[in-house]
């Protein structure tokens, strides 16, 4: 039986899947060049595979094509159910089509009288000195004004005509509209309305109906409706993506992880979770493999083809409830990512004064420059460049039947000609490997920023922190990132390449309920709050069918000073001073003030229900050279590193065993991607094949 852990990324689609047949291993093993395979204790492997996502010429969903690929079946065969057990998978279709707009046509209908609130929204301005200000394009395409309306105790002030609803509802429905987000004043409390309406629009055949009350049952109408908006929005584009992979996995048990980090069963996935599914598994992955490896605090950092993501860990998840993402502004629960527009394949060019990196990327395709389809200079091509990417050690998947490998010599041309205009336009003499090295700072110093805003500026020390690096791109800058933050650990697992795929593997089953409450905290509050949290509890157990006492619970309440609008998360309790006392201590921490004087708020409670997974065992390697022999290299390349050329040993990650330790300048090859280890810096390897890299 195969279990299936893909994430399908902006460039690549990685694979991790674990199997126990022996047939496959042997047929997969003939293809080193393309699979990688790891041996697992008790008859088990991994498999390990990449794939572009986008390649329309060869298959229409690279997931599909890549459990195709592993068992070894073609395009049009049917694939067999009985041989794959689960597919846990992460999906950036939501996410794309939110960026590049190309959701589904939606109409809001909203109480009489605030048809324009999610378009004025909360007046923020980010930009505080723009004069010209450039609103975000709204999801919805049309505006139903319902006049209803019930005061906030929870009176009825005016009821619905239906007949003028159901009249409204089916004009717009013959224009073709098939989704519609329903979206009423103090709904999050008084659902009634709501549920009238939602009643109306499906007898009328709406197929997509989202309801603020469930979608985010929390006050704030501005928050919640533009939730439902990108609920409905998102929702039917996910729906068919995911009847699609379903279609063709009949019977099969399919997962998606959520943009909080958990799993969720397929026929659940709701657009509002899905924003950030990929990198989601990309922090379960790093999280739960640094654990393994004894690693308490954490930074993760996933440096992708088309973005980096970075995130902070101490203890347990970091969550945001309101994240602004493409320019959609959402209410949910959502692991607290920083993402940037730097990766492999961010374009590189000269405006004339200064370099830029980003934040536009090459994609799979064309891809960068070495790419050979006429791609841009990008991020890769630096590397390339810098003598710390070489094609032979690189999968040669490029050129138009899809077997060659990097093209370096267009690399050098290009970054040549680049030179001569930079001097010409500067009059400063700079070599091609300056100019390349320069651009490659800047893209450090952007992702090193990225980090900063989650970690220095909420009162953290990095420098007591793991860097853990993952990534195709990853291992290229992990040392360059950790001298700019001063950190003095990095962490690269073995299948640090596929980390967000693996992720998948480590999740857990999770559901998150939340329900407003907006009252202060007092000890007469406590019983209330804890009818609150039992009710949330038993709507998460259902969404999970999980009624044993078996699953964990985490009963969090959001409280914030009477008059603010910033919440901080503490743990519920029925002690009230022990409340306060963690609400201040981190309140502290991150702004570096308390008041004494003032009330504490409980702005919502939520209830998580974790149900835990069987995950993938780790196997332990063994020494097997002397401990005075040193490891020994494949061939002496050169590299560019601070400002000189060196003459850098190449290891094989393969040929490594515990203990080992390897001096920078040195550069270490894996199947799925490479790891620079610069000057000032040693690699050490662990018994359970883990990369540790600490400055000397």
């Amino acid at each position: 039986m195969l279990k299936i852990f893909a994430d399908r990324g902006g460039t690549f689609t990685d694979i991790v899947a674990v199997t126990d047949n022996q047939a496959i291993i042997d047929r997969l093993s003939k293809h080193p060049e393309r699979f990688l395979i790891v041996t697992l204790p008790n008859q088990q492997w991994i498999i390990i595979y990449k794939l572009l996502s986008e390649n329309p010429e060869q298959y229409q969903d690279a997931a599909i094509q890549g459990i195709r690929d592993i068992l070894g079946i073609s395009g049009n065969e049917p694939i067999p159910n009985e041989a794959i057990e689960v597919v846990k998978m992460g999906t950036t279709v939501a996410t794309n089509a939110l960026l590049e707009r190309k959701g589904d046509r939606v109409v809001l209908l909203i109480t009489k009288g605030f048809k324009d609130a999610l378009q004025i929204g909360y007046q923020n301005r980010p930009n505080i000195f723009a004069r010209h200000i450039v609103l975000p394009t709204m999801l919805y395409e049309q505006v139903i004004e319902i006049d209803e309306r019930y005061d906030a105790h929870g009176n009825e002030l005016i009821a619905i005509n239906i007949e003028i609803a159901k009249n409204d509802l089916q004009a717009v429905y013959n224009t073709g509209i098939r989704s519609c987000a329903i979206v009423f004043i103090h709904s999050d409390r008084y659902p009634e309305h709501e549920q009238q309406i939602a009643q109306i629009a499906q007898e009328i055949g709406f197929t997509q109906i989202s309801v603020s009350h469930q979608v985010s049952p929390l006050i704030k109408l501005v928050s919640r409706g533009d939730t439902t908006v990108v609920d409905a929005y998102l929702t039917p584009i996910l729906r068919r993506y995911v009847n699609q992979i379903a279609s063709q996995l009949p019977r099969v048990k399919l997962m998606f992880m959520k943009s909080d980090g958990g799993l969720v069963a397929a026929q659940q996935f709701q657009g509002k979770d899905s924003i950030l599914s990929g990198p989601a598994g990309g922090i379960v992955g790093a999280v739960q493999t640094s654990k393994r490896a004894g690693f308490e605090l954490v930074i993760t950092f996933d440096m992708g083809g088309t973005s980096t993501d970075v995130a902070h860990f101490k203890g347990e998840y970091e969550r945001q409830l309101d994240s602004e993402i493409a320019g959609a502004r959402m209410r949910v629960p959502v692991l607290a990512i920083n993402t940037i527009a730097a990766g492999g394949g961010s374009i590189l060019f000269f405006d004339g004064s200064s370099y830029r990196v980003g934040p536009k990327s090459a994609g799979s395709n064309p891809g960068p420059a070495c790419y050979r389809c006429g791609g841009p200079l990008a991020v890769t091509d630096a590397n390339v460049m810098l003598g710390k990417i070489h094609p032979q050690y690189f999968p040669s998947v490029f050129g138009i039947d899809g077997n060659l490998p990097l093209n370096k010599d267009t690399v050098i041309q290009q970054f040549t000609q680049l030179a001569q205009e930079i001097q010409a336009a500067t009059l400063n003499h700079c070599t091609p490997e300056q100019v390349a090295a320069g651009f490659m700072a800047i893209a450090v110093e952007n992702m090193a920023n990225a980090i900063k805003k989650i970690s220095l500026q909420r009162g953290y020390d990095v420098s007591q922190y793991v860097l853990c690096c993952f990534g195709g791109a990853g291992g290229q800058v992990a040392c360059l990132i950790a001298d700019t933050l001063g950190m003095k650990k990095i962490f690269l697992h073995p299948y640090a390449g596929v980390l967000s795929a693996y992720g998948m593997g480590l999740a857990d089953v999770r559901a998150i309920r939340e329900g407003g409450v907006e009252q202060p905290l007092t000890q007469t509050l406590i019983p209330k709050l804890h009818q609150l949290i039992e009710d949330l509890e038993t709507q998460a157990r259902s969404e999970i069918n999980e009624d044993n006492i078996q699953a964990q619970v985490v009963r969090k309440v959001n409280l914030k000073y009477e008059g603010t609008n910033s919440t901080l998360t503490v743990s519920f309790t029925d002690e009230v001073a022990v409340m306060r006392q963690e609400f201040e201590a981190e309140h502290k921490s991150r702004y570096g003030f308390i008041q004494l004087e003032k009330t504490l708020i409980v702005e919502s409670a939520s209830v998580e229900v974790i149900q835990k997974m069987e995950t993938p065992e780790e196997p332990l390697i063994i020494r097997t050279r002397p401990l005075d022999e040193a490891p020994a290299s494949v061939e002496i390349v050169r590299m560019f590193s601070t400002d000189r050329w060196y003459d850098t040993p190449v290891y094989r990650r393969e040929d490594l065993q515990p203990e080992d330790r390897i001096n920078g300048a040195a550069i270490v090859v894996e199947k799925i991607s490479t790891i620079v280890v610069e000057p000032n810096w040693q690699a050490r390897l662990t018994q359970q094949n883990h990369l540790i890299l600490e400055r000397l």
